[in-house]
């Protein structure tokens, strides 16, 4: 079973932590610059729920958007 909502297809997003070195410019010094990033994941917020897909229930992950919108009926 995939990490992704079972009705709308939202799943991980990728980005990067980017580390700073450097004074800024408005504190007197240089400029700020990038010394390093390192990939995270930004993950989205998943509840497992038993919810009737194709007229059977189903235990599968369902995005909170989804959840607060009524697009699924609970088994």
């Amino acid at each position: 079973m995939l990490k992704k909502c079972a009705l709308c297809g939202k799943g991980e997003l990728k980005g990067k932590i980017v580390t700073r070195k450097g004074q800024y410019k408005a504190k007197g010094g240089t400029g700020s610059k990038i010394s390093r990033w390192t990939m995270r994941k930004f993950l989205p917020n998943l509840q497992k729920m038993r919810i009737i897909i194709a007229g059977h229930p189903r235990k599968v992950y369902v995005c909170a958007k989804c959840i607060k919108k009524g697009d699924l009926k609970k088994a």
